[in-house]
């Protein structure tokens, strides 16, 4: 039997959104869009979590981590699945999440997007997050993790990642 209770899907949620990104500690799973569902089935709990990209290294640990809050509190034996399709996307994204990315150093991804798939590796206009400058240039299409690019600003030179849309 499938649990549809509001309350307990909330406070389950809240839990949840102390399971922070471990490669961007000031996001919550919540914040960065990657959880997708919770189920309560014969009083076990179901997260359906959607990676990044295909591939993130940080969605082990964030399953893992997701498992010892839950038992935490107070759910045994938590069951946690990585869903592939609908593939994620940067819409998922809070908009609080897209603050604390720049508030953190991080050129959040707009939001909407319209880059053309065509131009697969054409220079986005990005805003420094430190100065709010759009005089900035790519000097890697990879910065510190496969999701964000490496990008200067030419006018208060910091150099800074940006979150790729995808």
């Amino acid at each position: 039997m499938v649990s549809h209770s509001p309350y307990e899907t909330s406070k389950i949620r809240d839990i949840l959104s102390q399971v922070m990104d471990p490669e961007i500690p000031v996001l919550s799973i919540i914040d960065l869009g990657v959880l997708r569902e919770i189920r309560v089935e014969n009083s076990q709990v179901h997260v359906v979590i959607t990676p990044t990209y295909s591939g993130c290294p940080a969605m082990e640990m964030i399953a893992a981590n997701i498992r010892m809050e839950l038992m935490a509190g107070g759910y045994s034996n938590p069951e946690v699945v990585q869903q592939l399709d609908p593939a994620w996307t940067t819409d998922w994204m809070t908009e609080s999440g897209k603050a604390k990315l720049k508030e953190y150093g991080i050129a959040p991804p707009p939001a909407a997007h319209h880059k053309s798939c065509t131009d697969l590796f054409a220079e986005e206009s990005v805003q420094c997050p430190h100065c709010n400058s759009w005089h900035t240039g790519r000097i890697s299409e990879f910065g510190s993790t496969a999701c964000k690019s490496l990008y200067k600003c030419e006018d208060c030179l910091e150099p800074f990642d940006y979150f790729k849309c995808h």
